[in-house]
């Protein structure tokens, strides 16, 4: 062969590889790999489950479009469980064909996830999780598609103030962030209008036994509850409040806004309030929901699900912009977003938190049932 013809091929070869380098990165991978982690299994299992199937139904019909790369699912549970979390977020990261992933409605779940992903290089979208920390870190690789806690006390504290009248309440919260959060939104926001809270106590999650709690804020006489937890342990307040005749309304947000807490608590729950949010329908929520049924998934849809599906469109949007090759570059593009989705239209403040509006509803057990007020 001359040198010459050597020449040509040397030259030809290299100008192909050079143009494959060029290409965008969804020529380069036939397949790819996008994560979901939530509560699979334990008492919020249904919240994990609902999102999980948003993130199936995206990924779905991601792949019917015709994208010109396929996207296989990898679910993990994290049982709300903090070191549970990391360990499947630590199988994520660890895996080469994950470019993105979303993930957790426990927030102590989600503050210990969000570092493992940061430091991988992961963009993380937090789909549930709602401590107002998860955001503050602003950890360049994670931005969240639900309004933090205070967007569902803010409402709530002012109503029970000025049009419910209330001005004295006492306080129950878990000892987990997403509780020491809440309290502290809470008492500011209701002091602010004009309430004061008389009393507030604290104990672990997974706790069975409030009554010694709830024996010593009894004699306060507060006009009401704020319960700072979650569903289980929200059950069996109301519960054993009733047991030990504390007779006063229990209210809270979207973390004991739940059929389970209902059946926890049972004829005690009647009466509670919560203050939850709710997205705003439009087309595309009413395709997604028609989409949904036509799908026939064992558990119902929530709010949960929009939020979820959502992550998944934004991710994708980002990768049809800039590819998945550079994923700092992938994070970055998600959090410069302007996304128009079956939330609304989603943008990201520069901390990664998401700026769309949702309206917050209250919502009263009444018949056994939650029924908007």
């Amino acid at each position: 062969m001359s040198n010459s013809r050597r020449t040509f091929i040397t030259t030809a070869a290299a100008a192909a590889c050079l143009a494959a380098a060029g290409r965008p990165a969804v020529a380069q991978q036939k397949t790819i790999r996008i994560g979901f982690i939530g509560p699979l299994s334990g008492g919020n299992a249904h919240h994990g489950l609902a999102a999980r199937n948003g993130y199936v139904l995206a990924v779905e019909q991601a792949n019917a479009a015709g994208l010109p790369f396929k996207i296989e699912t990898a679910i993990l549970d994290d049982a709300s469980d903090p070191t549970t979390g990391v360990n499947a977020a630590l199988k994520l990261t660890n895996d080469s064909d994950i470019v993105a992933a979303i993930g957790h409605w426990n927030s102590p779940v989600a503050l210990a996830t969000t570092p493992v992903f940061n430091r991988a290089g992961i963009p993380f979208i937090v789909w549930g999780a709602i401590s107002p920390r998860v955001t503050e870190q602003n950890l360049p690789f994670v931005t969240r598609v639900t309004p933090t806690l205070t967007a569902e006390n803010t409402p709530l504290a002012e109503w029970l103030a000025k049009t419910r009248g209330v001005k004295t309440l006492v306080i129950v919260s878990d000892t987990s962030d997403y509780g020491k959060q809440n309290t502290t939104s809470f008492t500011g926001l209701f002091e602010k209008h004009g309430g004061k809270i008389v009393g507030s106590d604290a104990a672990p999650v997974g706790t069975t036994d409030f009554r010694a709690l709830l024996t010593r804020l009894k004699p306060l006489n507060a006009e009401g509850l704020y319960f700072g937890g979650v569903i289980t342990e929200a059950g069996i307040v109301r519960r054993q409040m009733k047991e030990l005749g504390m007779n006063i309304p229990m209210y809270g947000i979207s973390g004991i806004y739940d059929p389970k807490f209902i059946e926890i608590a049972g004829e005690a729950a009647e009466g509670t309030v919560a203050g939850v949010r709710q997205a705003s329908r439009n087309p595309k929520s009413d395709a997604m929901e028609a989409a949904y049924a036509a799908r026939r998934f064992a558990e119902p849809s929530s709010h949960y699900t929009a939020f979820a599906y959502d992550a998944i469109g934004i991710i994708l949007a980002a990768i049809k912009a800039k590819g998945y090759a550079d994923k700092a570059e992938l994070a970055r593009t998600i959090r410069a977003i302007r996304y128009d989705g079956v939330l609304g239209e989603t943008t990201f403040d520069s901390n990664g938190q998401t700026q769309v509006s949702v309206a917050i509803h209250q919502f009263v057990v009444r018949n056994g049932q939650w029924v908007k007020m």
